[in-house]
């Protein structure tokens, strides 16, 4: 694997694993998927744009709702990724988004640190 794909699998796998509702670990596929990413020319940017508009839509919700189901896979995210591709939302609302879910990727955070 050179350098540079597996600096880039390396960061999507470890945001990845931050997020909420997410694996503690990545798995092998997760790893290859994020390698496919790479294949794809997706920059950082987009991957992290679609982790957090779909974060967001999972988690900002009335607290009402049912919980919604584990995310067992990286692929789970790639049709946001692929609306993020196509539509280029502005960065500010996705800075909005990432702000308003950081207390739950701190807490996941926090989870990881206490299972390492």
């Amino acid at each position: 694997m050179t350098t540079a794909r597996q600096a880039y699998v390396n960061a999507v796998v470890s945001n990845y694993v931050r997020l909420p509702g997410t694996p503690m670990r990545a798995s092998r596929g997760d790893r290859h998927f994020a390698g496919v990413l790479y294949e794809q020319r997706v920059p950082l940017r987009v991957v992290y744009a679609g982790f957090v508009l779909a974060i967001a839509r999972r988690e900002i919700r009335s607290p009402s709702s049912s919980r919604l189901p584990a995310i067992r896979t990286l692929r789970f995210f790639l049709g946001v990724i692929e609306e993020i591709l196509q539509t280029q939302p502005n960065h500010a609302y996705i800075d909005y988004l990432a702000a308003k879910i950081k207390p739950l990727v701190a807490e996941k955070d926090l989870a990881l640190q206490t299972t390492a």
